[in-house]
């Protein structure tokens, strides 16, 4: 079957599609949304085309579409995208990277009968220890790039996501990050031809997304 993924940049997104092309799903494309503005990805705030760059290094091809704030335009808006990917190409289900969040499965199940398509979800229901475990063991390499101002701080910005990392967290914070506790880039791993290499960046303070630390990524390669 040919799917689309739901690409964030972040290890979530990324290990889904890993674990759906596993699966035997033919991955045929990325879907990456940004601000209305065009210039930020929508999830996780980076660049644009930082996240253009690092689906480039995987070899799949990926559509960045600039999406309204208001939630049924957003909706309208996916589901044109949906229908003329399914003329264009014969998607006929759609990756997600989700794991736990109800209400999250409850809009996805309603979207895809809409729009015909299957949710594909190769992490729900998972235990949250041992994916993070297992996204860490089967070689990917994720870097934090934002995390929530009252669960972590500044200093947990640009560190990888490996076992030391999950020891030190503190236990009322999700492995995975399901929360929003944190959020990350992938910058290697299996679905890479090769790796996203993080050369200039720093920390900033962004209110107006409820308090996060971000890592303001200046230059890449």
């Amino acid at each position: 079957m040919k799917v689309a993924g739901l690409w964030s940049a972040g290890k979530d997104s990324c290990f889904a599609c890993y674990k759906a092309i596993s699966l035997g799903y033919d991955l045929s494309v990325l879907f990456n949304f940004t601000e209305s503005s065009g210039k930020n990805s929508l999830s996780h705030g980076l660049a644009a085309p930082l996240v253009f760059k690092q689906a480039q290094l995987t070899g799949m091809p990926i559509v960045q579409k600039a999406m309204p704030g208001d939630r049924e335009a957003y909706r309208q808006e996916l589901k044109a995208l949906v229908h003329a990917w399914k003329k264009k190409a014969g998607i006929a289900g759609i990756v997600f990277g989700d794991i736990y969040l109800q209400e999250h499965k409850d809009w996805i199940d309603a979207f895809c009968r809409e729009v015909e398509v299957e949710p594909v979800m190769p992490l729900w229901g998972r235990d949250v220890k041992e994916l993070i475990l297992e996204i860490i063991d089967s070689g990917f390499k994720a870097t934090v790039i934002a995390v929530k101002a009252d669960s972590l701080g500044k200093e947990w910005l640009g560190r990888v996501i490996d076992r030391k990392f999950i020891e030190e967290l503190n236990p009322e914070v999700d492995p995975c990050g399901e929360r929003g506790e944190f959020h990350t880039l992938v910058v290697d791993g299996p679905l890479f031809r090769e790796p996203l290499r993080i050369l200039e960046a720093e920390p900033v303070l962004r209110e107006n997304f409820g308090e996060h630390w971000f890592l303001d990524i200046k230059k890449y390669a």
